[in-house]
Order: C-alpha cells, then sequence, then structure tokens
C-alpha cells in the first residue's frame, strides 16, 4: 500500500508540472488579441480555431499577424478574494484500529490576501479509530507568486464524533459499550501548488497529531465504572486537493 502511494505521489509531481507546460496553437491578430486553442483548419481566407473550452472561432486572413505554437502566459495568481478548495488523503501511520490507513476529505472556504497568503475555515469527515467531523482553521503562507511555488501551512482545531455509542454486534452481555469524545487537532506541513488562472491543484504534506477519547464502563473489584481512555494519534498526513 504504502509503495503504490508512493509512486502515485512521485507521478502527481511529474506530470502535473508538464500538463501545466503544454502548449497550444496560439492566433496572434493584428489588434493585438492572442487566441490559445486547436487550429482546426487553415484556408486561403480564413483561420478556424477551437478554444479550450470548445468556442470555435474564425477570423479573415486579412486580421490575422501570425500563427505560432506556445504555452499561454501566465496571468498570474489570484490577488485578493473568496475561494473553495476540497481535499482527500491519507493520515500514514502504525494503526491498531480497523481502519489500515485513515482516510480524510476535506472542504474549506477560503480568502487570499496580497497572493500569497491563505486564510481558511473547513471541515468534512475522517476515520482514527471511528469517524469525525473535523472543524480547523488554517493558515497558508505561498513563497512565491509563480505558476508553481511551494508553500507552508498551519492547522488548528478540533474533531467532533460521528454517530451514536458503539454498538455490540454480537449481543454480548459482557461487551461494554464505548461513547467515543471529540479532541484536539492540528497539523503543520509543506506542499507544492500548481495555478492555473483561478484554479489550484496542490499536493501536501504534514505532520498530524490528534487526541481523541471515549468512554466505557470497566469492570473493577465487583463495580463497573465509567472510565475515559484517550488515544493519541501522529500521522503522516499526505492530501492532494483543489481550491478555485
Amino acid at each position: 500500500m504504502k509503495k503504490h502511494l508512493l509512486i502515485i505521489i512521485l507521478l502527481t509531481i511529474i506530470f502535473l508540472p508538464l500538463s501545466a507546460q503544454k502548449k497550444k496553437d496560439a492566433l496572434y491578430l493584428k489588434n493585438g488579441s492572442i487566441i490559445y486553442g486547436k487550429l482546426i483548419e487553415i484556408t486561403e481566407n480564413q483561420y478556424k480555431i477551437q478554444a479550450s473550452d470548445g468556442s470555435l472561432f474564425i477570423y479573415p486572413y486579412s486580421d490575422v499577424d501570425k500563427l505560432v505554437k506556445e504555452s499561454p502566459l501566465f496571468a498570474g495568481r489570484k490577488e485578493d478574494g473568496l475561494g473553495i478548495a476540497i481535499e482527500a488523503g491519507f493520515l500514514a501511520g502504525a494503526q491498531n484500529t480497523q481502519y489500515a490507513v485513515p482516510f480524510s476529505f476535506n472542504f474549506m472556504g477560503s480568502y487570499t490576501i496580497n497572493t500569497k497568503g491563505i486564510i481558511s475555515l473547513g471541515s468534512g469527515v475522517e476515520f482514527l479509530g471511528a469517524a469525525y467531523t473535523p472543524l480547523f482553521f488554517e493558515l497558508k503562507y505561498l513563497l512565491k507568486d509563480k505558476k508553481t511555488s511551494p508553500f507552508l501551512f498551519a492547522r488548528g482545531g478540533g474533531l467532533l464524533h460521528l454517530g451514536a455509542e458503539e454498538g455490540d454486534p454480537y449481543n454480548n452481555n459482557e461487551y461494554d459499550k464505548k461513547n467515543y469524545k471529540g479532541g484536539l487537532s492540528c497539523a503543520f506541513g509543506t506542499g507544492i501548488s500548481w495555478a492555473k488562472e483561478d484554479f489550484e491543484t496542490y499536493l501536501s504534506f504534514a505532520y498530524r497529531y490528534a487526541l481523541t477519547s471515549y468512554v466505557q464502563k470497566t469492570y473493577n473489584n465487583g463495580t463497573y465504572y465509567d472510565y475515559t481512555y484517550e488515544d493519541t494519534y501522529r500521522r503522516l498526513e499526505i492530501k492532494f486537493g483543489f481550491r478555485f
């Protein structure tokens, strides 16, 4: 599992920048405009080109200055404003639960400040021995304002347990139900981001710490008592996300 995950990460790092650099047909018009897309047809009196969104443009030969093949110009990252991010990944580490590699899925509302600073509020669902809903605040800082940029981030918040007490699948009267509680959660990490206009993909790596607990009746000296047990998780968090 870890070997396959490493291969996926390496392929992502290699091919995402390459795909971002893919060259397109560029039609330079005499009025100064540049049309990027796929050249469909050239006739004696016109050029026919299809844009990336599927739109078809036809220009008379007299309006065209030149036709070349090049990468579209990078207009720059978003300078300010609201955004939405969706990410998913794994919390890899030693486990003693039914989730060999706990899965994490989050969505965030974000705000960009001066291009490099991004603040976010997020939630989602995570599996750490049981299902939890995270509620967190994130600070992210891009080290560059270029198309490809490394970044640093810190995230903190809490985990809320999803669902009721754990049931007894075997109807065993001696089984003591676990009443799961939430707990604290934080992460510190780095990553790399690839931007294209207002759309961004990113891959992140972080140290993840989480503290959860559950209450369970325990038999001691002829009497049942409610005891609180704590579970501490220290994980390598690997996530792939989109922000737009």
